[in-house]
């Protein structure tokens, strides 16, 4: 079982982790005019990828493979780099601090699920996920599995309660050790009954605000609608690199 990894190069904004519905006002839905005309690019979703990380003054050389494409951005690409627990979300071509980007040779190996059925058995549940600390005993996580992740299809995504951005790792792997226990359902996951007729608008395009609590303001967008749990989103901070994944009850 690896241990889990904190994340690198974080920003403050980073530090944020107990986002309420409330909190977070919607200013404005994607409209056609924000669409900037551009050349087009190699499609790179499903690469090997290579680049230089240049903040401050250093830098290092990351590696990496390119999940997906965001529809509502296509200039914002997800990643899972090597050595890294969570998943990325950079402007790989715009991004300044991206520097050399170079598509590589090295191919992914084909690998298929074990168990189809447990795959699909435990999306969407609520699970409680051991780790290895640096003292040796293991610690829990609460969190939630969200879906399979694309390209790297044995991995899957997942959040954490006391850490609610998105990380990728093998879960049939840790389950199969002992290392992950799905919770069965409760009351409170029972879908809420909407009138007939109703409909539930997605939120994704829309632009978020987030009053933090040092008078400062966060803004982002809603990137994704998590299928199996609907009013579950993924949002992309403008100042940060991760992905925050929140609920979001309130459409308005």
């Amino acid at each position: 079982m690896k241990k889990k990894n904190p994340h690198k190069h974080q920003t403050d904004a980073a530090q944020s982790t107990n986002i309420g519905s409330k909190q977070i006002m919607l200013t404005s839905s994607l409209g056609p005019t924000t669409k900037v005309l551009s050349q087009p690019r190699r499609n790179i979703v499903g690469c090997r990828i290579q680049h230089v990380w240049k903040e401050g003054g250093g830098h290092v050389i990351w590696k990496g493979t390119v999940l997906d494409q965001v529809p509502v951005n296509p200039a914002l690409y997800l990643i899972k780099y090597d050595g890294f627990d969570c998943v990325y979300g950079l402007e790989l071509h715009k991004d300044e601090r991206v520097q050399g980007l170079e598509v590589l040779p090295d191919r992914l190996a084909k690998s298929r699920l074990t168990d189809v059925s447990l795959a699909d058995a435990m999306i969407g549940k609520a699970v409680e996920h051991m780790f290895e600390t640096e003292e040796g005993p293991k610690e829990e996580w609460r969190g939630m599995v969200l879906a399979r992740a694309p390209i790297m299809t044995t991995w899957f995504y997942i959040t954490y309660e006391k850490d609610p951005v998105l990380y990728m790792y093998q879960l049939l792997d840790d389950y199969k050790e002992g290392d992950l226990r799905i919770m069965p359902d409760s009351n409170d996951s029972v879908p809420t009954e909407r009138e007939p007729g109703e409909v539930v608008d997605s939120l994704v395009g829309k632009q978020v605000e987030y009053a933090k609590e040092d008078g400062g303001k966060r803004t982002g967008m809603v990137i994704h609608q998590v299928e199996a749990k609907p009013s579950v989103y993924f949002i992309k901070f403008d100042d940060d690199f991760l992905i925050y994944v929140y609920d979001l009850v309130k459409t308005s």
